[in-house]
């Protein structure tokens, strides 16, 4: 994979914002602000953690599923973070990429999870809100602490959420935008452009049935909602209405290609697709092959976290890589690769000595002025919950 350093372009993801445009989305207030909505609501466990044997003593090991792009490769293909990790602590880290969509991953795993059973992960990344309802029903353990000394680095912006105040039960891994993204050579040829700055653009007519949409439908509608001039942090059901029907116009005329999950970069790395609503990282970490843009009318902002399911049964050694994450400087290695915003406070400084290039990149270390671009899904009920989605998925089914 490309590790091109990132053009003043990208660096700066997109042109200055005009002071109309400030007003309209509004600054981010305070550090909790940035990533304090996190589409759940505060909830505590319906039911005790399963109780299990912690064979983390005599098993070296700790099962991780995540999504792809989410850690530092080598050109060798090997991953330096997880080689150091078992250096510094001899226990191998079982690495799975197979987060293609939170519901997508729940479904899979839910029944064993509803019986009490191991799911044989120690460690699974669900965004904020799958976050929330996994810790609700109590699928999530309890964090040991004392095992994650460094957890004391978690950023200011990601403590008090709604659905974990204290981080008892999860740790942010990584956090991102929502917006568009494209395969840079597909556009050109194309369109003639050589990037993308409005969702309008994605409907030009030279791009039909070579465009995708995130199977997230927080990201998905919550960029058409800004798109409308509407804000995803605060709408009503007209309002997620009106923006249904700007994408099932899209779907219906063919537009619209797929509606995917993480997989959309494979395709668009085929020559299949050449634009998406995309998320930052899969964009950023190869910017010679693709390019990524916050729209001009807004983004999303969204968290995957780090939570230790019921049954685990290294869960000792989970936490031994939380807190081996935690320290600093590998928290700036990995960010130096996937390019997604780094939770880690420290971080930043120990960039200078990992690579002096990133410290300043917006996509890492977000500006107050990239912060007011972007917006976090609003908070939804129950009832809302089922309905959105039910739509969406009617959406992205059809």
């Amino acid at each position: 994979m490309d590790r091109t350093p990132l053009d003043p372009m990208t660096q700066s993801l997109v042109a200055a914002m005009s002071r109309r445009r400030l007003l309209q989305v509004g600054a981010i207030g305070g550090a909790a602000a940035f990533a304090s909505a996190c589409g759940v609501g505060g909830t505590k466990p319906s039911v005790s953690p399963t109780a299990v044997e912690d064979l983390s003593d005599t098993e070296k090991w700790v099962n991780w599923s995540t999504w792809i792009d989410y850690i530092d490769i080598d050109d060798a293909g090997n991953r330096p973070t997880l080689d150091k990790f078992k250096e510094a602590t001899g226990i191998t880290m079982n690495y799975t990429e197979d987060y293609n969509d939170n519901n997508e991953f729940y479904a899979k795993v839910k029944p064993q999870l509803e019986a009490g059973q191991s799911i044989d992960r120690d460690l699974v990344s669900p965004t904020d809100w799958m976050a929330g309802l996994w810790i609700s029903k109590g699928y999530a353990q309890k964090i040991d602490k004392s095992n994650v000394p460094n957890s004391k680095n978690v950023g200011a912006a990601w403590m008090g959420v709604g659905f974990d105040p204290n981080r008892d039960y999860s740790l942010p891994w990584q956090s991102g935008f929502g917006g568009l993204g494209w395969n840079k050579k597909l556009l050109k040829e194309l369109t003639g452009k050589t990037e993308l700055k409005t969702v309008d653009e994605l409907w030009d007519p030279k791009l039909k049935g070579r465009i995708t949409i995130l199977s997230e439908m927080r990201d998905s509608m919550g960029v058409i909602l800004m798109a409308l001039g509407k804000r995803a942090d605060d709408f009503t059901d007209a309002d997620f209405d009106a923006a249904l029907e700007v994408l099932q116009a899209q779907v219906d005329s063919g537009q619209i290609r797929q509606v995917t999950g993480n997989d959309y970069k494979a395709a668009m790395a085929a020559g299949e697709i050449a634009a998406a609503i995309a998320w930052s990282g899969d964009m950023l970490n190869d910017t010679s092959t693709y390019g990524f843009a916050i729209p001009e009318s807004g983004g999303t902002l969204w968290t995957d976290n780090m939570v230790i399911p019921i049954g685990a049964k290294h869960k000792k050694n989970a936490e031994k890589w939380m807190d081996f994450y935690y320290d600093p400087e590998n928290a700036a290695r990995v960010a130096a690769y996937v390019n997604y915003i780094c939770p880690v406070e420290g971080a930043q400084e120990a960039m200078e000595s990992i690579d002096p290039t990133m410290v300043n990149n917006p996509a890492i270390f977000p500006d107050d002025e990239t912060k007011a671009r972007v917006q976090t899904f609003m908070l939804l009920s129950d009832a809302q919950q089922a309905s959105f989605e039910e739509k969406f998925q009617a959406l992205a089914g059809a």
